[in-house]
């Protein structure tokens, strides 16, 4: 395994240049192999877990979801208000940040964004829950492409730009989970599911992201510094792939349902008016029958 993780070290180092030294020997960090470990294992998981749930029943796990989506709320809220204040306190550049510029405030984005690298892993249980509760139907292509694939390009982050201009997609993404995971915890509790008005809503909100980060990302194509353009390409790729999953979800989740309940809407009148029509239709024979039977 050491020669394994040499190996594919000294492949990255080739590629992509020196690692970041502040992050040198952080968990999870030093080697790959973790992180894609990790990932195969959930892949496998998705494959499977549906396979053998198929002949089970489901599981409640309400308990354990209020805890959970709590925790991830409060950690998600923990690191907003830690990206927002770091970069207030290292005077961030909105349009380009480099990596080394931004003094004692680089580091402490950096601490803050190794736990959103953390938090990707922590985010495979959203999965696994489903399995256990059989919504197999939740386990779309986008949600596994966005889990599988966060974790893996946040181990690079971490280690070649793990500040500068890289906090602004977290920030909005940790701002973004607290809203969801504050919804996916009151929706456990059964009660409170009338009142839950905006999961639309966080939908908009992620597609809002999206672009917010392309445009900044932009910026630091266009008014480039230190910062490895490399990076802002590739994150604008992916934003893009983002955008339009997100966008097909949208249109299969809310734009169909409301087309659906619109022609259920107009079903339902028309079957009330031809039972109207069926009933006079009706009465209107009896009514001539009887006038053949007195005649």
């Amino acid at each position: 395994m050491e020669l394994l993780d040499k190996t594919i070290n000294s492949y990255f180092d080739v590629w992509l240049g020196p690692r970041d030294p502040r992050v040198k020997g952080w968990l999870l960090l030093e080697n790959y192999t973790p992180t894609f470990i990790f990932s195969v294992l959930y892949l496998l998981i998705v494959w499977l877990g549906p396979k053998y749930m198929r002949n089970q029943q489901p599981f409640s796990c309400r308990g354990i979801l209020v805890v959970y989506n709590l925790g991830l709320t409060l950690l998600s809220l923990y690191m907003f208000y830690e990206l927002v204040t770091g970069v207030w306190e290292g005077g961030y550049n909105f349009f380009c940040q480099d990596t080394h510029s931004g003094g004692e405030a680089d580091m402490k984005i950096i601490r803050v964004l190794w736990w959103y690298y953390f938090s990707k892993l922590i985010e495979f249980m959203d999965t696994f829950f489903f399995i256990l509760r059989k919504n197999n139907h939740q386990i779309t292509v986008l949600h596994v492409y966005h889990h599988a694939t966060m974790l893996n390009i946040w181990w690079f982050v971490m280690n070649w730009v793990p500040c500068g201009h890289s906090y602004f997609g977290a920030t909005l993404n940790s701002f973004i989970h607290v809203l969801m995971y504050s919804y996916y915890g009151l929706s456990a509790v059964p009660a409170m599911r009338p009142y839950l008005w905006w999961k639309k809503y966080i939908t908009q909100g992620q597609l809002t992201q999206f672009v917010l980060t392309i445009f900044q990302t932009s910026c630091g194509v266009v008014w480039p510094c230190a910062f490895p353009q490399g990076w802002l390409y590739f994150q604008i790729s992916y934003m893009i792939s983002l955008i339009i999953l997100f966008t097909n979800f949208y249109i299969q989740t809310y734009n169909k349902k409301a087309s659906s309940r619109r022609k259920e809407y107009q079903n339902g009148s028309t079957a009330t008016v031809n039972g109207y029509t069926n009933s006079f239709s009706s009465l209107e024979n009896n009514v001539k029958q009887r006038k053949q039977r007195k005649d």
